[in-house]
């Protein structure tokens, strides 16, 4: 059987040959040849480019990915801009993409190096924005929007201080902050603004009573109405008590009135403000009604008050206006950073280099100085090499698909929220004695979250590898269902609308990605177990949009290509539709398929690649790992094998799948394995790496802490003998200055009898000198004489000036020189400083 496709403007042209044979006539082959043209052009121009970017967003989930993205802001207003900024992806260059992830470095930066200031969760952005409108339009604005201006300031201003704090301790990390740095220092505070709110305005947004002198004076006697009322109001209830209590006082729109038990009479005249049936009226007594009525004309006056301070307070902000409105903006540019940074941290993202294609061969950096890429084999190192680098088109070492790893630490959160609620119930249960059944029942139930918590963190997400070639434009991954083929292409999908819009890649360093201006994908539903031609008709049409709008520098990703209708029509047009894209279509084309005929593609195209999901046929299930390079093969068969079907069927269903096919299987498999053993391999070898380099570095550190104790050594030999000629020196001085001395004295007082026992004092020092040195001299040639006997190599000498033992190493009597040895130091000495031992 042999597939020959094409596209022409609206028309897909598909020519297939079936070839027949017997095994009654090995030798004889015949064959038929048929061809088949759709006609879908009108239908497929209904699809405009907005509806495909919306259908791709919400087919990859994006709204989600926003919406966990925005959580990490610290106003609704910073969370709104979040959302707004990340699912729109008004991002046109990339050069702007480069300018987001600078953004969001320098705010993990600033978070890292403990910049204080960016929690932003108490101030109140909306009522800032309300004030600012309310002034605009001439009303005055409320205290507590005041006070939302006065703590924005004060927030601007500490943000600033805690900034130039660090700056000061580092002057590089000026440069690691931009572009955040300008953006925070260069926005105005003003102090003077938020002395005055806070000189009319108290903590809780009210108007102070010092504001004014007349709100002063109405709110005195405000409060001096209302205690008149409520004495009234006790005595009236005091005087009655078989129809009201002194808890029965209230007040109702502004008036003093009391609850009185219905079908009871008073004894007191009123007003009745309101009746419930069988069960209390509101009566407001006739002896408050003027007093009742001189509180509302007070309170009148306070509210006049109150909004003639608040309509002067809000004409001094206006003169602020612009640096309100400024700081407003910024803040909230900010806080969608801060959202954007505290994400990538909080999920351990890494800082992706993007790139852009120049032409089809070639991607390059806009940064000179940028960071090379590494090779799938080291991925361990810091910095990998540029000719590693321009290997890559994609560079995704275990990627992680956002939502899955959200999903696993929202629950494995709660478990442990949960366990902990547990522990502190068993304490509690243990601390009160509340008896071995309640003791045993929350012990179980901690047992079981502690399983629940242990089970979650072993069940951690599995990464996915998505190395692709810089030659490659066209990925297709073959694989059993729930192998993982969609999520892969989903991850691959998030991985650069992340990147694209200022987000860390949740994937391991280093992370490479190229800018693409558009991400398209058609995923549908493959867990579907029927599929109808409305179904066929919408992913034709979603797929041709896509072919319309993609462009050199686009991601298309396309799920069960050819799936829908008949398997060999299906086959065809996917073939077809791959090779479109490959020659006229997107910079990177990743298509899933159960369709083994697509997998041959790579054989006829060098831009195609083949990939599938690893399949454990041993257990019986997906391991959701990426085989590059090894196309997907059939495992229906052997499953059904292991899973105890009749031998015959199984043999029957092979020899039906064919020879050919089996034997392709095999060589697939031994593909799989080779690919296994070379990553095992490559495993050993780099932890083999690992252990030389960390021997490597030991021996350097052994050998560092060698030389500096001989280096200490040294130093303290050559201080010893500094000391000793200092104190040598010192002593000399001194007998010197002694002998001057008595000179000197002795010839100011001219006495003869003291100069000559100086004098005969000074020969005596000189002839014992002279005797000493005369003895020595004798000593050492007695001792001389004594060694007349010269030890030999081995024997044992008494080395005198150390009061030690040594064994004689070597010997030279023409030199009168010996080596010996004591412990294991080595000295070498005169024949004369040493003594035979007998």
């Amino acid at each position: 059987m042999a597939f020959t496709s094409a596209i022409s403007g609206g028309t897909i042209s598909i020519s297939t040959t079936f070839f027949l044979s017997s095994s009654s006539f090995p030798k004889s082959r015949s064959g038929f040849h048929f061809r088949i043209q759709f006609h879908f052009q009108p239908l497929l121009h209904r699809s405009t480019s907005s509806s495909v970017h919306s259908d791709t967003l919400r087919v990859l989930e994006w709204d989600k990915v926003c919406d966990c993205v925005a959580s990490f802001a610290g106003t609704p207003l910073g969370r709104d801009a979040t959302k707004e900024r990340l699912w729109s992806l008004d991002v046109g260059s990339y050069e702007e993409s480069k300018s987001l992830l600078k953004e969001t470095s320098a705010v993990v930066q600033m978070i890292q190096y403990g910049v204080g200031g960016l929690d932003f969760n108490g101030i109140d952005l909306a009522s800032v924005k309300s004030a600012v409108k309310s002034a605009l339009r001439g009303v005055p604005i409320s205290g507590r929007e005041a006070l939302a201006i006065a703590f924005l300031v004060e927030s601007t201003e500490t943000l600033q201080t805690s900034l130039k704090a660090v700056l000061n301790e580092g002057s590089d990390r000026y440069n690691i902050f931009m572009p955040l740095t300008e953006m925070i220092m260069q926005l105005v505070v003003s102090r003077p603004l938020v002395n005055i709110i806070n000189q009319v305005i108290d903590e809780e947004g009210f108007v102070k009573d010092r504001a004014s002198s007349e709100l002063k004076r109405a709110r005195e006697q405000v409060r001096l109405l209302e205690k008149k009322l409520y004495q009234l109001m006790d005595k009236l209830a005091r005087n009655d008590s078989s129809a009201t209590t002194r808890s029965d006082i209230t007040v109702v729109g502004g008036r003093w009135c009391l609850k009185v038990v219905a079908d009871k009479s008073t004894k007191f005249d009123g007003l009745l403000l309101s009746s419930g049936a069988g069960f209390e009226n509101l009566i407001e007594p006739i002896f408050a009604v003027p007093l009742n009525d001189e509180l509302q004309q007070a309170k009148f006056l306070v509210a006049k008050s109150e909004e003639h301070v608040l309509s002067e307070l809000t004409d001094k902000i206006l003169t602020k206006i612009d640096e309100i409105q400024n700081l407003l903006a910024a803040i909230i540019e900010i806080d969608v950073v801060i959202a954007r940074a505290k994400y990538s941290l909080a999920y351990r993202g890494t800082f992706p280099e993007i790139s852009i294609s120049r032409n089809m061969d070639e991607l390059y950096t806009s940064e000179e100085n940028s960071s090379d890429y590494q090779s799938f084999s080291a991925v361990s190192d810091s910095h990998y090499s540029q000719m590693t680098r321009k290997k890559w088109k994609i560079y995704l070492h275990k990627a992680y698909h956002p939502l899955l790893i959200h999903q696993h630490q929202a629950k494995l959160q709660r478990s442990k929220k949960e366990f902990s609620a547990a522990m502190s119930e068993l304490r509690r249960v243990r601390l009160n004695n509340m008896g071995a059944i309640s003791i045993d029942s929350a012990e179980t139930l901690l047992s079981s979250l502690k399983q629940k918590v242990a089970k979650l963190e072993e069940e951690h997400p599995i990464p996915v590898d998505f190395l692709v070639s810089l030659k490659t434009s066209m990925v297709v991954i073959t694989g059993p269902n729930t192998g993982g083929k969609t999520i892969s292409l989903k991850t691959i999908g998030l991985a650069s609308l992340m990147a694209k819009s200022g987000l860390y890649v949740l994937a391991s360093e280093p992370v490479q990605l190229p800018w693409f201006d558009a991400i398209y994908a058609d995923i549908g539903d493959e867990q579907s177990l029927s599929q109808s031609l409305s179904t066929f008709s919408g992913h034709l049409k979603q797929i041709n949009a896509i072919r319309l709008k993609s462009t050199c520098r686009s991601l298309v990703l396309l799920d069960e290509v050819g799936s829908g209708t008949n398997p060999l029509e299906g086959s065809a047009l996917g073939m077809s539709l791959l090779e479109s894209f490959a020659k006229n279509g997107a910079l990177l084309t990743v298509a899933t398929t159960h369709h083994g005929e697509l997998k041959t593609l790579k054989y006829r195209n060098n831009l195609f690649e083949n990939a599938s999901v690893e399949f454990d046929e041993i257990n019986l299930r997906p391991t959701y790992k990426i085989l590059w390079g090894v196309p997907g093969r059939s495992n229906a068969i052997n499953i059904a094998e292991r899973l105890g079907l009749p031998k015959n069927i199984v043999n029957d269903a092979r020899k039906l799948y064919g020879t050919s096919s089996a034997k392709i299987d095999e060589v697939i498999i031994d593909m799989e394995k080779f690919k296994q053993d070379f990553l095992k391999d490559l495993q050993e070898a780099k932890h083999y790496l690992m252990v030389s380099k960390k021997n490597n570095d030991s021996l350097l550190v052994s050998k560092h802490k060698i030389n500096k104790h001989s280096s200490i050594l040294r130093t303290k030999k050559i201080q010893a003998i500094l000391d000793n000629e200092i104190i040598s020196r010192s002593r000399l001085r001194t007998i010197s200055q002694q002998a001057r001395e008595c000179i000197i004295q002795a010839t100011k007082n001219r006495r003869k009898k003291e100069i000559e026992p100086a004098v005969q004092y000074t020969n005596e020092e000189i002839s014992a000198t002279i005797k000493d040195k005369k003895r020595l001299s004798t000593t050492k040639k007695t001792r001389i004489e004594k060694h007349v006997k010269v030890p030999k190599v081995g024997d044992t000498v008494h080395v005198s000036s150390l009061g030690m033992k040594a064994t004689v190493m070597k010997l030279d009597t023409s030199k009168g020189d010996i080596l010996v040895q004591t412990n294991k130091m080595k000295l070498k000495l005169k024949l004369s400083d040493v003594e035979l031992q007998k």
